[in-house]
């Protein structure tokens, strides 16, 4: 079938919405009809930074939906379904079977690749290949292919556009909360850049009512945001010690950490602004080393590590975060700005200069 898509044709580039060709859903796949999809970090780091020949390709990856057909061995999803679609697993390996979903054996291949795993690609221009499968779903795209694992049915009363973002940037930084760190009232929380994925750290903390929440970023309405969540917003342009300033906040240092910024001097700040056996997670993508402060970790048993989506199973916490949304504990729909698909190259102009949080766009 034809279909028109956001297409990157080579690195560096801007969006180009084309029309190409969309395969039918071969065995165990699912075509669905995009409503929305969000404009995730992941897809602007990685459309500039990918080797040359991984491209062209369609991006997207925070895609919500309506299922148009279903191919054979697809059970439990059915054409009709209102689908939110997140990346994928072969829910198979030692990871998947224990629910560590995100740390896939094959993730790598699954969601990064471009193509099918026996080589094919879902979408073709003009006769050849066009990389798509990107998370399993390539939903800068109206229709896109995707699979049972990362296909989320919901209810169709929810609203397709303001759950789109909930299969990534939503969900992995509420999963850090939710899933990883699990503070409580007793605890502190410092966030460093509060966009998409920490905004919705803060979100998640203030659900669980942690006692001290601090969100550090430079641009003031990113502060303001944060603010609703009840957190104390911290300008690293404007304090003296940004260290010192978190451990004033929270009484001596952060009993949790996360970063969402990727630059090593911010990772290095968050590490040093921790208590005792405090813990650091690190989200940002972009930088190939941080710098620790070696001293610090060894003499107060802190720890520092990542995770992938926030350790979370998008079957069961995109239907979580959408029932605590509900119940007004995850408050995050006024993060989203809605754009027509016509303007993609606007979104990431505008996401990057930090006019939007969350840029969402709209068939």
């Amino acid at each position: 079938m034809r279909t028109t898509v956001a297409v990157v044709n080579e690195k560096g580039a801007d969006f180009s919405l084309e029309e190409v060709e969309l395969d039918g859903p071969r065995e165990n796949e699912i075509l669905v009809r995009i409503v929305a999809t969000g404009i995730c970090h992941t897809d602007i780091h990685l459309k500039d930074t990918l080797p040359d020949e991984m491209f062209p390709r369609v991006f997207g990856h925070e895609g919500s939906g309506v299922v148009e057909a279903v191919g054979p061995g697809v059970t439990g999803i059915e054409v009709g379904d209102h689908v939110v679609l997140s990346f994928r697993s072969c829910r198979g390996c030692e990871n998947c079977t224990n629910g560590l979903v995100g740390y896939c054996d094959a993730a790598m291949l699954l969601n990064y690749m471009g193509m099918r795993m026996d080589g094919s690609t879902t979408y073709s221009r003009d006769g050849s290949p066009l990389f798509g499968n990107f998370f399993g779903q390539s939903s800068l795209s109206m229709h896109a292919i995707a699979y049972a694992d990362n296909c989320v049915v919901i209810d169709k009363s929810v609203d397709l556009t303001k759950v789109a973002p909930y299969g990534c940037g939503f969900q992995t930084g509420a999963g850090t909360v939710l899933n990883v760190l699990k503070p409580g009232r007793a605890d502190s929380l410092a966030v460093y850049g509060v966009g998409a994925v920490g905004l919705a750290a803060l979100a998640a903390a203030k659900h669980l009512q942690v006692g001290t929440i601090v969100a550090v970023d430079p641009l003031a309405s990113r502060r303001d945001a944060a603010a609703k969540y009840g957190a104390v917003g911290v300008d690293p342009t404007a304090a003296e010690n940004v260290v010192e300033k978190i451990k004033e906040l929270t009484g001596g240092g952060a009993t949790y950490a996360i970063d969402t910024t990727a630059i090593s001097a911010v990772v290095k700040q968050a590490q040093q602004s921790l208590k005792s056996r405090g813990t650091l997670i690190a989200l940002g993508l972009g930088a190939e080393e941080y710098a620790i402060d070696a001293i610090d970790l060894l003499q107060t048993g802190k720890v520092i590590r990542s995770t992938i989506e926030g350790d979370s199973d998008p079957q069961e916490m995109v239907p979580r975060l959408i029932e605590l949304n509900e119940a007004g504990e995850f408050d995050v729909d006024g993060l989203i700005a809605t754009y027509p698909f016509s303007e993609i190259n606007t979104a990431v102009a505008d996401v990057l200069a930090g006019k939007v949080v969350k840029p969402v766009l709209v068939w």
